[in-house]
């Protein structure tokens, strides 16, 4: 079995239920027309949330290394209509196939921790540098390091300053922590 074949952990849940989306969508700075990378985006919750917003001049990756997810994200696009949604079977550790420097967004949503436990967050995150306009943002949605359900086991999970010691370091600038929800909170950070 290939890489891409594997059921990646995680892959079949979504933070998407326990998060105020209004909170989400006055926070980042999301417009008709934006370039949005949606990074283990597993069934594309968020990508089609993030695709209403963008609009048809707008265009969303929906990047995943989960086959099964992203075919039901396909089943969703083609169900419904939807032309701004590219979805993208590749290893987020792995270069992506999107273009440097091209997009105005990239979303990760509750799965930092999942490249940080498996040793791939520094790759990923040089990754997402590359693929992100200067001032382009970066969102981090992770889990508040409390005891779950729902979420990983505490020990998983990062703390805000966790999470902005890891990203800074690759030359992003924190712009704000917002709480979007009793389990979640969200970090955008802008790329220098």
């Amino acid at each position: 079995m290939d890489n891409t074949e594997k059921k990646p952990k995680g892959a079949g849940k979504s933070s998407f239920e326990l998060i105020d989306s209004d909170k989400l969508r006055s926070t980042l700075p999301i417009k008709p027309g934006s370039v949005v990378i949606d990074l283990a985006c597993g069934k594309g919750i968020y990508s089609m949330f993030l695709s209403e917003i963008v609009g048809e001049t707008g265009l969303i990756y929906a990047v995943d290394l989960w086959k099964e997810g992203l075919l039901l994200l396909e089943e969703q696009i083609e169900k419904k209509g939807i032309t701004n949604i590219k979805t993208l079977l590749t290893d987020a550790s792995k270069q992506i196939d999107i273009d440097g420097y091209s997009s105005d967004i990239c979303l990760m949503a509750t799965v930092l921790h999942d490249f940080e436990e498996a040793g791939q967050a520094d790759i990923v995150l040089k990754e997402i540098k590359i693929l992100l306009k200067p001032g382009g943002c970066l969102a981090v949605i992770e889990f508040k390091k409390i005891e779950g359900p729902p979420g990983p086991p505490v020990h998983i999970r990062l703390s805000e300053a966790e999470v902005e010691k890891m990203v800074t370091r690759h030359g992003f600038v924190k712009k704000e922590t917002v709480d979007i929800g009793e389990y979640n909170y969200l970090m955008t950070f802008l790329s220098a």
